[in-house]
């Protein structure tokens, strides 16, 4: 308890989301820090960074649970999961999962997790969740049929100079940008 707080106010949850926000790092320490731990990655498990591969790994377990047989009779999926295999039993799961926890984590820490949905003004809620919903699915959908997200193709497929995640993320940013002037009434 802080002295300004009175003894019978008890803590609300809507209190920790509601905080003023602390200022962002430098840009570049960070870039200069995800290069270390994109490094430390590789030499210590021989594997880049990606969120992608962890979450199909984790909606495959979820159908396992579901229907199992639909997993044991498509090629992609069993490689995941097909017969004895468990599959969250992946360092990429773990990547993952950590990924989300320590940004919700940092979010809280720094004032910067609230409960609001950013938009333009000339569009109801509704309407941007769901873009937000079908741009989602558009874009992870692309992803694995690239083999990999931003994350993963820019920063370890980038790092090891391959020329197809240069090509995928080229084709990322281009796409975007073309998208750009249909999506733009979302935002202005």
């Amino acid at each position: 308890m802080t002295e300004k707080q009175p003894k019978d106010q008890k803590f609300r949850l809507k209190d920790l989301f509601n905080r003023p926000s602390k200022p962002y790092a430098n840009p570049y320490l960070g870039g200069v820090l995800l290069g270390m731990v994109l490094f430390t990655s590789y030499f210590i498990t021989g594997n880049g960074l990606g969120a992608s591969g962890g979450l199909s790994r984790i909606a495959a377990f979820v159908e396992d649970l579901i229907a199992p047989g639909h997993i044991d009779q498509v090629p992609y999926l069993i490689t995941m999961a097909g017969g004895q295999r468990n599959a969250l039993d992946s360092w990429i799961v773990i990547v993952t999962l950590g990924v989300l926890i320590g940004g919700f984590t940092s979010g809280v820490i720094h004032g910067r997790t609230k409960f609001e949905t950013n938009k333009g003004p000339n569009i109801s809620n509704q309407t941007r969740w769901l873009f937000a919903f079908l741009g989602g699915i558009c874009f992870t959908y692309g992803a694995r049929l690239a083999r990999g997200c931003t994350s993963g193709q820019a920063l370890s497929g980038g790092a090891t100079l391959s020329a197809g995640s240069w090509v995928v993320m080229f084709s990322i940013f281009g796409g975007a940008y073309a998208l750009a002037y249909f999506v733009r009434r979302l935002w202005n």
